[in-house]
C-alpha cells in the first residue's frame, strides 16, 4: 500500500489488521476506501493534465497548418492530440470507478459498524474471554 495513505487504527503490521475481527475488517474497508480516494485524486491531476496536453497538441496542429507544415507532420500531432484526450477520457472512468468503490466500502464500514458495535462493545467490556470470530457460523450455534 502507498506510504501516501493515513495511519488506520487497528491496522499494524500483522496485530488487528490479521483475521476477521471487528476492527481488522473496519481498519481494511477504512484502508479501501482511502485508497479510492487517492486513486481518485491521482486520476484527477492525470485527466487534467492530459487535456491540457491535448490541447496544446491541437493548438501545434493548427499552427503547422498555418505555416503549412507537410501534412503527414500536421497529421501524427492531431493523431497525438486525439490520443491525449482518450487518456483523459479514459481516467474520468477511473474517477467514476474509484469513487463508486469509496461509496461502497464507506456504505459496507457503515452497515458492519451498525451491526457489529454494539456486540463488539459488550464483548470486551464483559471482561470474559470471547470465542474467535466466526466459531459460532461453523459449529453451527449462535
Amino acid at each position: 500500500m502507498s506510504d501516501n495513505l493515513p495511519a488506520i487504527p487497528g491496522m499494524n503490521n500483522g496485530g488487528a489488521s490479521s483475521g476477521n475481527g471487528f476492527l481488522a475488517l473496519a481498519g481494511r474497508t477504512a484502508k479501501l476506501a482511502a485508497s479510492a480516494l487517492f486513486l481518485k485524486e491521482g486520476m484527477h491531476l492525470l485527466r487534467s493534465h492530459m487535456q491540457a496536453n491535448a490541447n496544446a497538441a491541437m493548438r501545434l496542429s493548427e499552427m503547422c497548418g498555418q505555416a503549412e507544415v507537410e501534412p503527414r507532420f500536421t497529421s501524427m500531432i492531431e493523431d497525438t492530440s486525439a490520443a491525449l484526450t482518450a487518456v483523459a477520457e479514459a481516467s474520468g472512468e477511473m474517477v467514476n470507478a474509484a469513487d463508486a468503490v469509496d461509496t461502497d466500502a464507506r456504505g459496507f464500514n457503515n452497515a458492519h459498524e451498525r451491526e457489529y458495535r454494539p456486540g463488539y462493545e459488550a464483548s470486551n467490556g464483559s471482561g470474559v474471554r470471547q470465542a474467535k470470530p466466526g466459531f459460532y457460523r461453523r459449529t453451527g450455534r449462535r
